[in-house]
């Protein structure tokens, strides 16, 4: 049964239908969660989201239009950066950033304590880094990078910055590509 018969069965109500297209792009959602990061989660996290993505697929489906793979990859991606995105929001920093208690059957085992001087180098060369970057980047880069580092989306950011969507879009990609290069540097590369 082709993946278009499958995805209208499962919307009538066949089960069986839907495990099997499920079945069927497992691996598929495997492979496009691996390609991102989740802040605060790990690849099966991001695989769920994608499994999610691929649900609505079967059930949003329309026949006569682009193929069910194509649309349930657009579907399996977007949920993922949909995650990605709400993630890497600043709302969500404090559960990021946080460190788990340790169980009651560990005993008297405790986490390392943070050394200072760790602390005060990692501080040192991140405020090295950023000062690199701001002279690597125009000011428009920066300034769409660390908003969109903020957590805005490409059309938050070029209505902050009166620009247009593809404008802003372009500022963040060659201030990612600028800062890989800085940090490829930094590391010898």
């Amino acid at each position: 049964m082709s993946d278009e018969s499958l995805a209208l069965a499962a919307q009538a109500g066949d089960k069986a239908a839907m495990e099997e297209l499920l079945r069927r792009y497992k691996n598929t959602v495997r492979g496009i969660a691996r390609t991102f990061f989740l802040a605060g989660g790990d690849a099966e996290d991001l695989a769920q989201e994608g499994m999610i993505g691929l649900y609505r697929a079967a059930c949003d489906y329309r026949a006569g239009g682009m193929s069910f793979k194509n649309f349930a990859y657009l579907c399996i991606q977007r949920r993922i950066i949909g995650a990605v995105r709400s993630a890497a929001r600043q709302k969500h920093a404090p559960l990021n950033r946080s460190v788990p208690l340790p169980a009651e059957n560990e005993g008297e085992r405790l986490y390392p304590s943070v050394d200072p001087e760790a602390l005060l180098i990692g501080d040192e060369e991140r405020s090295e880094f950023l000062a690199r970057l701001r002279g690597a980047l125009s000011p428009a880069e920066y300034r769409a990078l660390t908003l969109y580092m903020e957590g805005l989306s490409i059309a938050e950011i070029a209505a902050r910055e009166g620009r247009t969507e593809k404008s802003a879009e372009n500022a963040v990609q060659r201030a990612k590509r600028k800062a890989a290069a800085l940090l490829g540097q930094k590391n010898g590369q």
